[in-house]
């Protein structure tokens, strides 16, 4: 099932494994920062890849106009 965002990129569903203890963390932060989880997990990866490479990799790339160190 693919949902088609404004920006045009289509979002797939995934699953993952997690232990009961880290979906009830996952909860927390989520409800915490007022964000669903799936939407929080996408974030924290986000900001995580762009840490360690704020160039981008072969084919993901910075935005247009984005600040970027090297």
């Amino acid at each position: 099932m693919k949902r088609q965002k404004q920006d045009g990129r289509a979002a797939k569903v995934r699953s993952f494994s997690a232990t009961d203890e880290d979906i009830a963390m996952l909860e927390a932060v989520a409800t915490y920062h007022g964000h669903t989880k799936s939407g929080t997990i996408v974030g924290l990866v986000r900001r995580e890849f762009w840490r360690l490479f704020p160039a981008g990799t072969g084919p993901i790339k910075p935005a247009h106009g984005a600040r970027v160190k090297t």
